[in-house]
């Protein structure tokens, strides 16, 4: 059966109004546009709804029965095409799931935890590890936030730079190359690599090529800390973003020296699904983490 929603409306004011003219201004309408409305409900209802009682009209009893239902259902068909999209963060309740590299979560949990306290302190957070494969967790929901360096593949994804660092050299304080460390140098150090996926070769070593060089790599390691970690004890060297690094470079107690060979800086990428583009809380949750990458990256030099 084919019903025209519209219908519902004006029934509902014709059940306010108790008039046909009085429910035709209600809505912007021609009284005869709303007869002719009216005797269509008569038609699928098979009562009269209305009837005349001198000069006034009168409802039917089926129509008083149905009055409260029927302006419930106006009022939730409102709530759904025109919807209230007042944010109010200390009702919110939800649990946002967030994705990045364990230096980026390191840098950005404190400073996201305390805004959430203080704004939506119903609100949770996951934060999760990146994967060593592709997976399909921002599409199907499972993930409402990314963060990593590349842009999406796929236009149902949306995304947006909220950062840009760069790349420095890491090494432990008693290192030889502290504060004499040019490409030659450079180059003919060990290193070790950070590689969610275990490859031992990085575009650095592409831009070696080009000056006639080439590294040792002696270890990819899938997390910053680990790789941290190893730097601490040992004399290899470690390339990696700075701003995001800062709190574990200095948890580790090391130094950094800048690279001695030009690349492009890395930027900070946010992606999720794009059924969260209009989202108030979604759209709350990337303002947040816009704020507090964007503070640590601030100082970062444009890129090249």
């Amino acid at each position: 059966m084919q019903l025209d929603l519209n219908l519902l409306t004006a029934l509902d004011a014709l059940l306010e109004e108790n008039s046909i003219m009085g429910a035709a201004d209600r809505l912007h309408l021609s009284s005869p546009a709303l007869s002719r409305s009216l005797g269509r409900i008569r038609k699928l209802t098979g009562d009269e709804i209305l009837v005349r009682t001198g000069h006034t009209m009168t409802p039917t009893p089926y129509a008083l029965s149905i009055r409260e239902q029927v302006s419930g259902l106006v009022r939730q068909a409102q709530a759904v095409l025109v919807p209230n999209r007042e944010l109010k963060l200390d009702e919110l309740e939800r649990t946002f799931t967030l994705r990045a590299h364990d230096a980026v979560t390191t840098t950005l949990a404190p400073v996201l935890l305390d805004a959430v306290a203080e704004q939506a302190p119903r609100v949770r957070l996951r934060f999760l590890t990146e994967a060593s494969v592709d997976t399909d967790d921002l599409r199907h929901g499972r993930i409402d936030l990314e963060i990593g360096a590349d842009l999406p593949r796929l236009p149902e994804f949306s995304h947006e730079v909220v950062g840009q660092d760069r790349f420095v050299v890491v090494m432990r304080r008693t290192h030889p190359c502290v504060g004499r460390l040019d490409l030659a140098a450079y180059a003919a150090q060990a290193h070790v690599i950070i590689s969610r996926r275990g490859r031992l070769a990085d575009p650095v070593d592409d831009l070696l090529t080009t000056h006639g060089l080439s590294r040792r790599v002696l270890a990819a390691i899938g997390t910053t800390a680990g790789a941290m970690n190893l730097i601490r004890s040992s004399e290899c060297l470690l390339t990696a973003p700075e701003a995001v690094c800062r709190p574990l470079i200095d948890a580790f107690d090391l130094v950094t020296e800048p690279l001695p060979v030009e690349v492009r800086h890395p930027r900070i990428i946010c992606c999720w699904h794009q059924r969260y583009d209009t989202d108030p809380p979604h759209v709350w949750l990337r303002s947040l983490v816009r704020g507090a990458l964007g503070a640590v990256t601030a100082s970062g030099p444009a890129a090249p």
